[in-house]
């Protein structure tokens, strides 16, 4: 007779080798294979750097989520920090409400990509189509369970990562060839010359910073990790770390091989550095590698989204319908309902443009929070962590989120005020409908 209850647990099927694929999988994603080329509009040669200083920012916040993770291996990520930390449920419902619609958005914004690229391929199939069928494919991997996603994963990281150390590798023979752009060129678009190095320079790296999201995603899959306490904080470290090498190198090599101004005016930067570097390179197969690049970041989007409410409704800060997993593949089936029309509708609407600025400040919010839950953690709790990290630490990875989200522009301040005052109503709703039926 088959088995009907409920499982009161998600399945442990992550080990540190496939936590961390899984973590460089979402912070590589698509970001890369489009970002080096505004940065270098930028920050010019300097690319690098801007890459450097991003990853030196997202590693302060990463060494807090490390801790968190390492204190509260749960799913909901820095919502449940946040409840953890002030006993708020407002203040966590509306953490989580503004971490949903990141993923929702990104997720919306990837499917666009993905119709686009796939287009290239086969354009008489409606952009609209591509996209719902993109979406009903995630959602079905998505309610098989993490053993598939994190198989379907482990593959696209493979072609994403196979994809950079193409740049790499045909960078560096046609550099040790002689080639390369000229010295001149160079200098003239670093920004050394201009005597304000560290404005151009940072104002990438606020750029940057979009490329290194993704890290803090390992923590809401802490429940489906075997060993979580020493796992979650070294699969983070390592993630991060492994990530950043490579931006850092492929950002380098790229600036050496097309000008700064080249790749800020293409729209496939790093197909124009193979182009240069290996003429008679396939152009296909680096667009197939980018098809893959997005369909991973979208499903990773889509994975964290659902374990974002579904934690949530474990905690009690959303309705328990939303808390229930599935019979027999105890994946958090009824997250999908939510997720799946809410992404169509955005990626259909037209206007998911206005919406890709706002991103990196809403991120860099919740870092803030993240960094700040951690100190009040810290002064409350008296039972020693397995991971801990320095009082000064989150502080210092506070200040430097701020200011990174002073260099983001003003209308990503606007757009993102304006997902909060929507959540902030949605709460005051649901509050407003809660009172009422206590009073029934």
């Amino acid at each position: 007779m088959e088995n009907t209850t409920e499982p009161q647990s998600l399945k442990q099927v992550f080990g540190l080798k496939t936590l961390v694929i899984y973590g460089v999988g979402d912070i590589l994603g698509a970001g890369i294979y489009a970002v080096v080329g505004k940065i270098a509009g930028v920050s010019g040669s300097l690319v690098w750097l801007s890459f450097v200083l991003a990853m030196i920012v997202a590693a302060l916040t990463a060494l807090s989520y490390a801790e968190l993770g390492s204190r509260f291996p749960k799913s909901g990520g820095v919502a449940y920090f946040v409840q953890k930390a002030f006993n708020t449920d407002w203040l966590s419902l509306l953490v989580g409400w503004v971490m949903f619609c990141t993923c929702i958005v990104s997720m919306a914004t990837l499917s666009k990509a993905f119709a686009g690229y796939f287009n290239t391929f086969i354009p008489v199939i409606p952009p609209w189509l591509v996209v719902i069928a993109l979406f009903s494919g995630l959602a079905f991997v998505n309610f098989r369970g993490m053993e598939e996603s994190s198989a379907l994963n482990i593959f696209c990281t493979f072609l994403e990562v196979s994809g950079l150390f193409i740049v790499i590798i045909v960078s560096t023979l046609y550099l040790l060839g002689g080639s390369g752009v000229a010295s001149s060129a160079i200098t003239t678009a670093s920004p050394v010359q201009t005597g304000a190095f560290w404005i151009p320079v940072s104002q990438g790296a606020a750029l940057a910073f979009y490329a290194f999201i993704g890290f803090e995603d390992i923590v809401n899959v802490s429940e489906e990790v075997k060993k979580p306490e020493r796992t979650v904080p070294m699969a983070i470290l390592l993630a991060l770390g492994i990530a950043g090498l490579i931006y850092i190198l492929v950002s380098w090599l790229a600036t050496q091989v097309v000008s700064p101004a080249e790749l800020q005016a293409s729209q496939a930067p790093l197909l124009d550095v193979v182009k240069r570097a290996q003429p008679n390179f396939p152009p296909v197969i680096f667009t197939f590698i980018a098809l893959f690049a997005v369909l991973n970041t979208a499903l990773l989007n889509f994975v964290t989204a659902s374990r974002l409410l579904f934690g949530m409704a474990r905690e009690g800060l959303l309705p328990a319908w939303l808390g229930k997993l599935h019979s027999r593949r105890a994946t958090p089936y009824r997250t999908l309902l939510v997720i799946l029309p809410i992404a169509i509708i955005l990626a259909l609407s037209g206007t998911l443009q206005f919406l890709a600025g706002t991103t990196a400040t809403l991120i860099l919010l919740m870092f803030c929070l993240v960094n700040l839950s951690l100190l009040v953690i810290k002064r409350q709790e008296h039972q020693p962590a397995r991971f801990q990290i320095p009082f000064l630490l989150p502080v210092l990875a506070f200040v430097s989120n701020i200011i990174l989200m002073a260099f983001a522009s003003r209308e990503s301040h606007i757009l993102a005020a304006g997902f909060i005052a929507v959540g902030l109503l949605l709460i005051l709703i649901h509050r407003g409908l809660s009172r009422r039926i206590n009073q029934a």
